[in-house]
């Protein structure tokens, strides 16, 4: 058991702050355990004071904007718990999948290891991509490997959004690691639990108020307003071609089709994935026929109508993307929290765990 009732939490690549949304609404089921923000690293100026604005208004300095090459990592301070989603270009299955080998960003996970040996937290939270686990030459292994040799029992799982009554299904790997030396076993949360939740794309984007901010609907050109009208909800452009309902004007010549491009939200399923990079055409569109605000992305990443990204319209997109689902972190933060007080929980096995 913790001797205190609250987790303090360092974080590296914070983003704009979506796991430590989700980790600070967390409690245990008895109320005895929470956690709260100590400090947090990103490399992108709108991304922090996005984190500062919503997470840390009464503390800014502890976000620290910069390269995380460059911390001193025994001046960030003690922590009890840490998290960090090490940046994913490396494993993406849409990036160059080169993995470790990619110096650049690959190895970035290393300074999430020096964090855990040198603040020993009880707890930790890495998450990536599910094309980590076939990234590179055993990459996943290797860092697992380094993780558990930090001193740490892991549970690494698979988490489908879409099955946590969050509406998109988006996949990603997470890791738990409980600090060796102590009594605690986490399980994996049963998704079974959300089970008849409504995560269809109409109810997630419904009723947003209208002084939410970052909701301002991005005006396309006639081109694109066109093409678009002859694509049906849940289709891309390139399924409206084959079906003929694509004219020779509006039609795209690529070499690569990806299935994002122009691809409208079906109103009765969750969305498809929110991402923070892509050209024109893989910005998310609406059933009916616009591209989808920031506002609404982040009502897909189940971030709270309250809660204002920093930066031009660009940038917000980019923070949306690349941040962790609010919810998801929620769920995995609130199973931990119960491990820890020893409640017992609905779960299941761990799926990466070979």
């Amino acid at each position: 058991m913790p001797d205190k009732s609250t987790f303090r939490l360092g974080e590296l690549y914070c983003g704009p702050g979506g796991l430590a949304c989700g980790a600070l609404r967390s409690t245990s089921a008895d109320g005895s355990l929470s956690v709260v923000h100590a400090w947090a690293n990103d490399y992108d100026a709108d991304t922090c004071e996005t984190y500062r604005k919503n997470i840390c208004p009464d503390k800014p300095e502890s976000v620290i904007h910069g390269d995380v090459r460059e911390l001193v990592i025994p001046e960030l301070g003690a922590i009890d718990a840490f998290a960090y989603g090490f940046p994913c270009n490396s494993f993406s299955q849409v990036g160059e999948h080169q993995g470790i080998a990619n110096e650049k960003f690959g190895q970035l996970y290393w300074y999430g290891v020096e964090v855990l040996r040198y603040y020993r937290p009880q707890w930790f939270i890495a998450e990536n991509v599910s094309g980590i686990r076939s990234a590179g030459s055993g990459d996943f292994k290797l860092i697992m490997k380094d993780l558990e040799e930090s001193g740490y029992k892991l549970v690494a799982n698979l988490y489908k959004s879409e099955q946590y009554g969050i509406p998109q299904t988006r996949h990603r790997v997470i890791i738990v690691g409980i600090r060796d030396d102590l009594d605690v076993e986490f399980k994996v949360p049963d998704p079974a639990v959300y089970n008849g939740c409504d995560i269809s794309a109409r109810t997630a984007l419904s009723n947003i108020p209208a002084d939410a901010p970052n909701n301002e609907v991005r005006k396309l050109s006639d081109k694109v307003t066109r093409r678009l009208s002859c694509i049906r909800p849940g289709e891309n452009v390139w399924q409206a071609e084959a079906a003929g309902r694509i004219p020779d004007d509006l039609k795209i010549h690529t070499k690569t089709k990806i299935s994002q491009i122009y691809r409208k939200l079906d109103p009765a399923k969750p969305a498809y994935t929110v991402t923070a990079a892509g050209g024109g055409g893989t910005f998310m569109y609406h059933w009916t026929d616009r591209e989808l605000t920031n506002r609404e992305r982040a009502r897909i990443q189940t971030f709270p109508d309250d809660f204002e990204f920093v930066g031009k319209y660009s940038s917000v997109r980019k923070q949306i993307g690349m941040a962790v689902p609010c919810k998801l972190a929620e769920i995995v933060t609130t199973a931990i929290l119960n491990s820890f007080a020893g409640i017992e929980y609905p779960s299941v096995e761990a799926n990466l765990m070979e």
